[in-house]
């Protein structure tokens, strides 16, 4: 009888007892989520938050601050539409942002490799502080380190940021509520599809770039609506489908998106049929998904549209008290399906 070895046998999706770190830990998926809950929370004990949203708002001396932090790693630095650069930039604004905060000040750290080119580490910087000119903050503070040739990728850049969040407004996963309308601001995948083109050399017809923006001043036009916005995210690891099934988990709804609703361009939807990959799974870097009251959908949206970052937005779905903690689509053939949370990551290194 033969024996099969597996040991040396591979999956695109990880295992999810692996004991060893894989891609998909930094996928923003369901692994993610894991390594979050049962690993780094049990081992930081008391001192973690109870809040593990992109940022927090803490208090301090009678002013509510947004607080955030994240690490970028994408390869290749530069690709259509924007660069390491101006995506560290961005995300940790859209992040503040998303939290209704005024983004003012960030952090850049830098973790070098030797014999990295100083011309490209000068562009990543001449990138930032261009976007850093164009969101309106400040960089304060950083730090840089380097590590020994084949011990890195080039450039990982970790930016924080701190913004001022308004107190009449309180923005959070949780308050995400049933009728409330399910609205997003543009179209969705540009992002993941752009640095896959860079990286495999594929081509799709046209030009896919990526949509990095900075989000807070279109958030600022929805919350000067005075409409009560429950909930904001921006859909970048794991794309739509990660970030509603975050949603729908943290706040006990469910959620119902009409797929004929969903804004994927043409460009998107070709390569992710050629690829085998789910658009509503693909990163995005200048896209949000707001959660309001239904009676308020229209002028959120009306605002919206009048904002450049938000010129295609519309409403995608809504949130039901049937099935809580789940996302459901429904098709255009009538049937219901389910849209799972992303296990591991479809596109490594892509922000």
């Amino acid at each position: 009888m033969t024996t099969v070895d597996f040991s040396d046998w591979s999956c695109p999706v990880p295992l999810r007892n692996t004991p060893t770190v894989v891609t998909g830990h930094g996928g923003g998926g369901a692994i993610s989520a894991e390594l979050v809950r049962h690993l780094f929370l049990p081992g930081f004990g008391p001192a973690a938050s109870g809040d593990q949203g992109d940022s927090a708002v803490v208090e301090v001396g009678g002013v509510r601050l947004a607080f955030s932090t994240d690490a970028y790693v994408v390869r290749p630095m530069f690709f259509p539409g924007g660069s390491i650069g101006d995506l560290a930039i961005n995300g940790t604004v859209n992040d503040l942002a998303m939290s209704g905060a005024a983004p003012l000040y960030l952090s850049a750290a830098f973790v070098l490799e030797e014999g990295t080119e100083l011309s490209l580490i000068g562009r990543i910087a001449t990138a930032m502080g261009a976007a850093a000119t164009a969101a309106g903050v400040r960089l304060v503070t950083g730090d840089t380190k380097v590590v020994d040739q084949g011990s890195g990728d080039g450039v990982y850049v970790i930016t924080s940021g701190i913004g001022v969040v308004d107190p009449s407004h309180t923005i959070a996963p949780v308050r995400a509520a049933p009728g409330d309308a399910v609205l997003i601001s543009g179209e969705i995948g540009l992002h993941g599809v752009a640095v896959l083109s860079c990286r495999e050399g594929l081509r799709f017809g046209t030009e896919v770039e990526s949509d990095t923006a900075p989000l807070h001043d279109l958030v600022a036009t929805m919350l000067a609506t005075g409409a009560p916005v429950h909930t904001l995210r921006d859909p970048t690891r794991g794309g739509v489908a990660a970030t509603l099934n975050e949603i729908a988990g943290t706040s006990g709804v469910g959620i119902e998106l009409i797929e004929r609703d969903l804004p994927i361009p043409p460009p998107v939807t070709d390569a992710c049929s050629l690829l085998g990959l789910d658009p509503l799974q693909v990163a995005n870097e200048g896209k949000l998904v707001a959660f309001v009251p239904a009676a308020s959908a229209p002028p959120v949206l009306a605002a919206m549209r009048a904002h450049p970052l938000g010129a295609a937005a519309r409403q995608i779905g809504t949130c039901v008290a049937e099935h809580p903690g789940m996302v459901v689509a429904r098709t255009a053939l009538g049937g219901t399906r389910v849209v799972p949370m992303p296990i591991g990551e479809q596109l490594p290194r892509i922000c």
